[in-house]
């Protein structure tokens, strides 16, 4: 035992967006989040989160870029490696829907030992994969 808390989980990860309006509609339209929240902080800043479907894993907090340095890394948080990985229970499904919404995938769809997979890529340019794990 480590001293830490036995139940702990990633609940929250931050995404630099260049316009905080622009992303939630982006992710609510294309994919299919939940915002699960839009709170003025003042000064310009936002504290906005999205959920996939129905708030299943990590949240997403939306933070629009406020300098120079975090402008450049808008669409290029893990330097061109896959960032996220959108889990589904029916990709065939996902992958249909989220081609008539106008994603943009990098490859056809592949199998692997964990499961089907094809790589896409967010409204900045960001790396996802959508996966169906093997069960």
């Amino acid at each position: 035992m480590t001293g830490f808390a036995e139940h702990r989980s990633i609940a929250t990860v931050a995404l630099v967006v260049a316009n905080y309006d622009e992303a939630i509609s982006w992710y609510v339209d294309r994919l299919g989040f939940v915002l699960t929240e839009d709170v003025d902080l003042g000064g310009g800043k936002r504290w906005v989160t999205i959920t996939p479907g129905k708030g299943q894993g990590a949240r997403l907090l939306l933070a629009e870029a406020s300098d120079d340095a975090q402008r450049h890394a808008v669409g290029n948080q893990t330097g061109g490696r896959v960032f996220l990985f959108l889990e589904t229970d029916d990709f065939a499904r996902d992958h249909a829907l989220m081609l008539e919404k106008g994603v943009d995938f990098r490859e056809a769809p592949r199998v692997e030992p964990y499961g089907t997979v094809a790589v896409f890529v967010d409204l900045h340019g960001n790396l996802w994969d959508l996966i169906q794990p093997k069960r």
